[in-house]
């Protein structure tokens, strides 16, 4: 084994829309890889279409549970890898200290030479709990391995990538990783998440429609920790 990385998601998705070819690169260069899933995503239908029922947000979570796994067994991940910490989802922030210590007890136990985890302005409250959670247990740990930011959807999302992109030519913080090799199975990876793409609900007038193309691009983008 060349190391461990560890991929923080906020939801079952975030680890394969963020990081799913850079996983897939990783493993393939011989790395163990832990993906860590912070909330139960439970929300999803209650918070796009007002459902909570048929399904319910228990089984909406078993839902995505499955998806997850599915998704990351294509990246090559082993179930076994994959660690729910079940927080409810978008109450993260409520529980950041309970997360932190879970986080901590994970990071002492894997000792990973590369983390990958959410961009602080990123719009959901999960994200930014999920990153503040992370960077306050390696302070703890007083641990320094190499870590990166990934981005789901900007807090200010017309303006922002674009002022994140100029100054990160100033402070030279912004990666590119060409996962053009490994695209074809993010893509099917991507396809699992059928809860986010398609109609699970009777009660749905219409499908998701969540539009994931700007995720399947050749390189994965990431911000260095310094």
């Amino acid at each position: 084994m060349k190391g461990r990385v560890v991929v923080f998601a906020p939801h079952p998705d975030d680890e394969t829309l963020g990081c799913g070819g850079t996983i897939a690169k990783k493993l393939a260069e011989g790395y163990e890889v832990i993906i860590v899933v912070m909330t139960d995503g439970r929300f999803l239908l209650l918070k796009s279409s007002g459902i909570d029922d048929e399904p319910s947000p228990e089984q909406v979570k078993e839902i995505r549970r499955g998806e997850v796994l599915r998704a990351t067994k294509i990246l090559g991940v082993p179930e076994e890898n994959v660690i729910f910490l079940d927080f409810v989802d978008g109450t993260l922030d409520e529980h950041e200290e309970a997360a932190e210590e879970k986080v901590a007890e994970i990071l002492e136990k894997y000792a990973p030479s590369e983390v990958y985890f959410p961009f602080e302005r990123d719009a959901h409250p999960d994200h930014q709990a999920t990153n503040r959670i992370v960077r306050r247990a390696f302070k703890k740990l007083a641990m320094k391995p190499m870590m990166y930011r990934y981005t789901i959807m900007h807090k200010a999302a017309r303006f922002g990538p674009l002022t994140e992109f100029l100054a990160s030519i100033f402070r030279r913080d912004r990666i590119y990783v060409d996962v053009s090799e490994f695209l074809p199975l993010k893509k099917e990876a991507v396809k699992e998440f059928k809860s986010e793409l398609t109609t699970i609900s009777p009660k749905q007038s219409k499908p998701n429609t969540k539009d994931f193309r700007k995720f399947l691009k050749n390189r994965e983008t990431f911000y260095i920790v310094k």
